[in-house]
């Protein structure tokens, strides 16, 4: 299971203290990489995941070093939940890595306080022209890209086609659908089944849907300086739609909803065959479709018809980031460019780090992709045409506020807050943790 392309982070993983210590020390940091007695720069490259993406990272690398014979890359990996405090403790050692993986919860974390190089400044050894435009800027911060996406995912409604027959309930038109039909299909669902297949699985324990939301009203989770950009009545109104479906037992009740959400996605309704829909990340559909023995199928966040924007984005799956305190930057910028550009790299990777972000490259691999792949490819091309704009990066603290969401998610489900005191209390949090107002 790969964390990162869920959009879903765990509690924050950058101990504050280990991360202070680090930035305080890039002012005297004397950079990362090396050089051998013969010449060839020696770079590293850090990434999380599992051993797939190990075994995969290596063959890239080997590809990468057979075409730069003067450039030698050491991959440094680990695990999801161990890679942050690494990072961190590596910068605070003067020893991070020279090429890294980011996620958006983080990058102005780091960006923001100069442990990131400006890409923008190796346009001699970086090609950008090819990025998708959709997501070329979400690693950008005050004038500087800090990171550039490695590939795309979107954030969509999975459905089940063959528990909405069961059910004796339509699909429905995702181009047209609203919230209230959202709600009522759900509803429908449940019922027709006795509850056997409930209608969907909650969606208010990640934050992504309600940046859909937002959207949608014009708004947005995080504005460009990393404030809020939404208003108390927008977040009222999108725990209204859980209070709804609760009360109409169109979703799991909150006991339920509690197991479900711990379980992952191999415990989610759609994999063990007991609903009808849920919220996920659209990389997600070949995992869910292995796990339920069915054909899945990905769908529009339902909408309103007073508002134009359809509110979906494309999420950046994770971010290629260069250290300020590499001796190499152009030798870093250069294999950069090759995970970017190269058909070559792109073949071997395939989506395990989203949809290439170079358009040209995506197209490339389209038919190589496993069949669920090739089906996400296929939605996030339908989908294109709807989607304005993306997202700036979150504000330093924004790893806490999915358990934030979580929390009062659950306060809401067990009746112990309304959707209002949930806004509110869900406002106070998130700028608590964000130093936000």
């Amino acid at each position: 299971m790969n964390l990162p392309f869920t959009g879903a982070v765990p509690r924050r993983l950058v101990a504050p203290v280990a991360l202070g210590a680090a930035f305080a020390l890039l002012a005297s940091a004397c950079g990362g990489g090396s050089s051998t007695d013969d010449g060839v720069v020696e770079l590293r490259f850090s990434w999380w995941g599992a051993d797939d993406r190990h075994s995969t990272m290596q063959q890239v690398i080997e590809v990468f070093e057979a075409q730069n014979p003067d450039i030698r890359i050491a991959g440094d990996y680990t695990d999801w939940g161990s890679y942050w405090d690494r990072l961190a403790t590596s910068t605070a050692a003067d020893d991070a890595p020279d090429i890294m993986m980011q996620e958006e919860r983080y990058l102005r974390e780091y960006g923001d306080r100069g442990a990131l190089a400006d890409l923008g400044e190796f346009e001699d050894e970086l090609d950008l022209s090819k990025i998708d435009p959709l997501i070329a800027e979400n690693g950008e911060l005050d004038g500087q890209t800090f990171g550039m996406a490695t590939g795309v995912n979107v954030y969509a409604i999975l459905a089940d086609p063959q528990a909405f027959e069961d059910a004796g309930v339509d699909m429905p038109d995702d181009t047209t659908w609203t919230w209230d039909d959202y709600v009522e299909i759900a509803e429908q669902i449940s019922e027709a089944t006795d509850g056997e297949i409930v209608g969907a699985q909650s969606m208010s324990y990640n934050e992504s849907g309600f940046q859909i939301f937002a959207r949608q009203h014009g708004e947005n989770l995080y504005d460009e300086d990393g404030e809020l950009g939404f208003s108390a009545e927008t977040l009222a109104e999108w725990f209204q739609v859980t209070r709804d479906l609760l009360d109409t037992g169109g979703q799991p009740g909150a006991s339920q909803s509690v197991e479900i959400e711990a379980g992952g996605p191999d415990q989610s309704v759609l994999a063990t065959n007991t609903g009808a829909m849920a919220h996920f990340w659209s990389n997600q559909l070949g995992g869910l479709t292995e796990s339920s023995g069915r054909e899945l199928e990905l769908l529009r966040y339902p909408g309103e018809s007073e508002h134009e924007r359809t509110g979906m984005y494309f999420k950046p799956a994770m971010f290629y980031a260069v250290s300020s305190g590499t001796d190499h930057p152009e030798e870093a910028a250069r294999f950069v460019d090759f995970m970017l550009n190269s058909t070559e790299a792109a073949e071997l990777i395939l989506a395990d780090l989203g949809l290439p972000a170079n358009v040209d490259v995506r197209a490339h691999i389209l038919s190589s992709l496993p069949k669920a792949d090739e089906r996400s490819a296929i939605f996030l091309a339908d989908v294109e045409g709807d989607i304005v704009d993306g997202n700036p990066p979150p504000p330093i603290g924004a790893g806490e506020v999915v358990e934030i969401t979580k929390r009062i998610s659950d306060e809401l489900a067990f009746g112990n807050l309304t959707p209002q005191e949930a806004a509110e209390q869900f406002i106070s949090e998130v700028e608590a943790a964000t130093g936000s107002s």
